[in-house]
């Protein structure tokens, strides 16, 4: 038995501090299942694999905006720092794939900040979620956000912030869903701990209940509409279709 950091980093013959960081950027596997911890003991012969995100496609910019279609397993801010002079608008949880906003200048960013304080950006996000969804529905449960090394989000009638969400039915696959979101406001963990509560957790979503091992969180940021702009990124594969 060796740790599992260990392995990988003789394996693709990279340093052990970049087979850890593969590991902790939830990009490697064995077989199906995601290596979650890196000094996790495994076999000597286990042989890993890993998914390197595709490059970050840019949808659309300008002298003020750029849009991304950010791919999953890769931080927010990570896309952030390799722009030079960008600034995120808001952010994606790191499975999450989709539209994703960054200001290339201080008014821009004040003036859209403003926008999403008063809840004008109309944001629809696709996901795949556990049983049955056939009728549209509203979701109206406050979330209290406790910060550590791992946000958790929790609801919270008495200490949380107002969060609202819709949900509306798309494809039905057997006794998965594909539902179209939307949200007017942005807390953390916000679709994933809305759909969870009322017993449809995003497939893949082990961490908010999910009991349907996945690559990923089946969530994707479909399309933002900002100041009168509507931007939009194409479902990838594993969002056009349940396997």
């Amino acid at each position: 038995m060796e740790k599992a950091y260990k392995i990988l980093a003789r394996q693709k013959e990279i340093s052990n501090k970049k087979a850890k960081e593969l590991i902790d950027r939830g990009l490697v596997y064995i077989g199906d299942k995601k290596v979650k911890i890196a000094r996790a003991e495994v076999d000597e012969d286990t042989h890993f694999r890993v998914e390197i995100p595709d490059d970050i496609e840019i949808i659309y910019q300008d002298e003020s905006l750029i849009v991304i279609n950010k791919p999953p397993f890769v931080d927010s801010y990570e896309i952030e720092k390799a722009i030079d002079g960008a600034k995120l608008l808001h952010r994606l949880d790191k499975e999450t794939s989709g539209v994703m906003l960054l200001a290339r200048d201080e008014y821009f960013f004040e003036k859209a900040i403003e926008e999403f304080k008063k809840r004008r950006v109309k944001k629809s996000y696709v996901a795949w979620v556990e049983g049955i969804v056939a009728e549209e529905f509203e979701i109206d449960l406050p979330i209290l956000t406790i910060k550590g090394n791992r946000a958790i989000s929790k609801i919270d009638k008495k200490r949380g912030k107002p969060a609202f969400t819709k949900v509306f039915p798309d494809i039905i696959q057997g006794k998965k869903s594909r539902v179209n979101v939307q949200i007017t406001t942005g807390r953390t963990h916000q679709i994933r701990l809305h759909l969870s509560a009322v017993g449809h957790p995003i497939v893949g979503d082990e961490f908010y209940g999910s009991r349907t091992k996945a690559k990923r969180v089946l969530l994707h940021s479909h399309k933002i509409e900002l100041l009168g702009n509507l931007f939009e990124a194409p479902l990838p594969k594993d969002i056009r279709r349940y396997k």
